[in-house]
């Protein structure tokens, strides 16, 4: 799929909100500026949530609470152990009550297995993102997803 804008990339977050289900696991995998974060973005404009959405580059965690659901945006660059995860407490946070959307999942390589994993690269115009499911529940939220 290729994405023209930051606003697309908005729009396709948005397009996926409503499919999240809790306990939902999603890799973000891209280079430095590939456009994680935006469509992090995008995913809690989608829920709602109106204030600030910031990359938790380096504060590894930026929580998010809704009406029924937690969702957690993590950043794992700064990670420089695969161990790093498991001191850190971030595991905890990955249950059957939220959304966790993982920036850099390679440094921590023990992680849950993905639901949707979203491959984003820098492109001649735009962005090029590849959405792949590898759980049942990943499939629904593919398979509902308009764009």
């Amino acid at each position: 799929m290729q994405l023209a804008s930051a606003d697309d990339t908005l729009t396709l977050g948005r397009a996926l909100a409503p499919l999240l289900r809790p306990g939902m696991v999603i890799h973000l995998r891209g280079d430095l500026g590939a456009g994680k974060t935006t469509l992090a973005r995008g995913i809690l404009r989608g829920l709602g949530y109106q204030g600030r959405v910031k990359s938790p580059t380096f504060t590894l965690l930026e929580p998010y609470k809704f009406s029924k659901l937690y969702l957690y945006h993590f950043d794992f660059y700064r990670f420089l152990d695969p161990q790093e995860l498991e001191e850190t407490g971030f595991r905890e946070y990955f249950n059957a009550e939220s959304v966790c959307l993982v920036e850099w999942p390679e440094k921590a390589p023990d992680l849950p297995v993905a639901d949707l994993e979203i491959e984003m690269r820098v492109a001649d115009q735009g962005r090029a993102i590849a959405i792949t499911a590898h759980t049942e529940v990943g499939r629904r939220c593919l398979d509902g997803l308009t764009y």
